[in-house]
């Protein structure tokens, strides 16, 4: 069990020697690793940052609907897909997109389409404090109950045009 102690005469040189330790395995790291996945490293691994707060004005208008159109439509005809998109991105990926869309229509159809406008609100306050933008043209839950619509459209569009595609 332990190694031979040389003090002792008489004992081989043979059996003084100790055998090589084993290589160490290698680490477990939960991701498949061999012939068809490539070992994972620290290059690879991406960050869910939102783009730094440049602070001033939305880059649009709230009535600025002309400028894309296919949000605009999402927005006047499916807004829980525009909403869930805003919600991943202003979550930080913490939440999925279907999960939000989801519950903005759980909240559509219990309050017989009065009160989803308070989920988009909610929203609409993390992506101005994200970015430091200013409530106008006038508040968040006044823009949102009046024209959900545009609300929407608006944050969508301020997302695009700050780099980070709702749609993907």
């Amino acid at each position: 069990m332990y190694p031979p102690d040389p003090s002792k005469s008489g004992e081989s040189s043979a059996a003084a020697e100790v055998p090589p330790l084993a290589p160490a395995p290698e680490p477990v790291t939960g991701i498949p690793v061999g012939m068809f996945y490539p070992a994972p490293s620290m290059e690879r691994v991406v960050s869910c940052r939102m783009a730094p707060a440049a602070g001033g004005a939305w880059t649009t208008a709230l009535c600025d609907c002309s400028d894309d159109c296919n949000t605009c439509c999402m927005a006047c005809w499916c807004p829980c897909i525009p909403v869930g998109q805003i919600a991943e991105i202003v979550d930080r990926g913490s939440s999925s997109c279907a999960l939000n869309a989801v519950l903005y229509c759980l909240v559509f159809h219990v309050s017989a389409g009065m009160c989803q406008w308070v989920y988009s609100c909610a929203y609409r306050a993390r992506l101005r404090a994200a970015y430091d933008l200013p409530e106008t043209p006038c508040s968040d839950c006044l823009v949102t109950f009046c024209c959900q619509t545009c609300s929407i459209a608006q944050m969508h569009r301020e997302l695009k045009n700050r780099g980070l595609d709702p749609n993907l």
